[in-house]
């Protein structure tokens, strides 16, 4: 009886263990909070991919720190799947500068599956501006320089360090204003309080329409599909500068290749339905999906990108 009861046992957990993934709801940890630009991926991408998948996808919000939360709650994660990250490219890259104290090392503790989309970074100035271009602008600075100003959303963050990638780029001296996010810099760059900033398109959109700010160039390294009449800042007369928001699926090193391998098949189907790419288009993000090693790839050329911008401008963080 003892062994008819141990082999009982020892098949039921090899049929547990054979079941095949995924068989169970599969968690998505998005660093930022609902309503965000990762957020609402998150939700549009696991609405799409729970269905092809044949499991719930249940996104669950832990903002803080830059995303530096989420991210630490998936490398102590199971590496078996069903804890993934959705989350920023470039802000993980600027996290592993900026954030000295981590319990995670990006590159090592999360491994890479697939690239989502980039949003667009816009430069943007207000309607009563002098400057009717960004060589204008730019000449401004050099006759004044340290007056003019540009927001960015936040000390150390990915906007700021697309501030000081345009300094740095142009030879000029401009005077970093911090705020604590882009609805915080709008009343200001409005009313001509603040010169400029290199900010994310989509909370300019409304004001753009009714002409109380101007975009004049693109940060992406080719137009926008959002903006096709907006110069690239390479086009505008300042190469160097390329900067984009963006989007990607990571889940914890050690996941088994054979996951990694059906969740890159699954979401990069999803990337191309026409349905999830026009509502990605509403948002200003443009779809560019990829192997786990490209996405590794660009991930080690954003970390030496900014990396170099820091060491440049002379930054400092605790």
């Amino acid at each position: 009886m003892r062994f008819i009861a141990a082999a009982a046992l020892l098949a039921a957990s090899f049929c547990a263990a054979a079941q095949p993934y995924p068989s169970k709801p599969i968690r998505f940890l998005a660093g930022y909070p609902p309503g965000g630009g990762v957020d609402t991926v998150a939700r549009a991408l696991g609405e799409k991919l729970a269905p092809r998948l044949g499991q719930q996808i249940v996104v669950e919000n832990r903002p803080g720190a830059g995303g530096a939360l989420a991210n630490d709650a998936v490398a102590k994660s199971a590496p078996d799947g069903y804890t993934v990250l959705i989350g920023p490219i470039g802000t993980n890259a600027i996290l592993q500068y900026t954030l000295q104290k981590r319990a995670y090392d990006f590159g090592r503790d999360i491994a890479a599956v697939s690239r989502i989309g980039y949003g667009t970074i816009i430069f943007v100035v207000p309607a009563a501006s002098k400057a009717q271009s960004v060589k204008e602008f730019v000449a401004l600075a050099k006759g004044n320089p340290g007056k003019l100003t540009f927001a960015s959303s936040g000390t150390g963050a990915l906007i700021h360090l697309t501030g000081e990638m345009f300094r740095l780029a142009a030879g000029i001296d401009l005077t970093h204003i911090p705020y604590k996010g882009t609805t915080q810099i709008l009343p200001d760059l409005l009313d001509g309080r603040i010169d400029m900033a290199l900010d994310s398109a989509p909370a300019y959109l409304t004001h753009l329409k009714a002409g109380r700010v101007r975009a004049m160039a693109v940060a992406s390294p080719k137009r926008s599909g959002l903006f096709p009449d907006l110069p690239t800042m390479a086009e505008a007369g300042v190469p160097g500068v390329i900067s984009q928001t963006d989007y990607a699926v990571y889940v914890p090193t050690g996941t088994p290749r054979d996951i990694i391998a059906l969740l890159n098949r699954e979401v990069n189907a999803v990337l191309a339905m026409e349905d999830f790419r026009a509502r990605m288009t509403s948002l200003g993000i443009e779809i560019a999906g990829g192997t786990p090693e490209s996405l590794q790839a660009e991930y080690a050329d954003e970390l030496a990108k900014w990396g170099k911008v820091i060491r440049d401008a002379k930054l400092k963080f605790d």
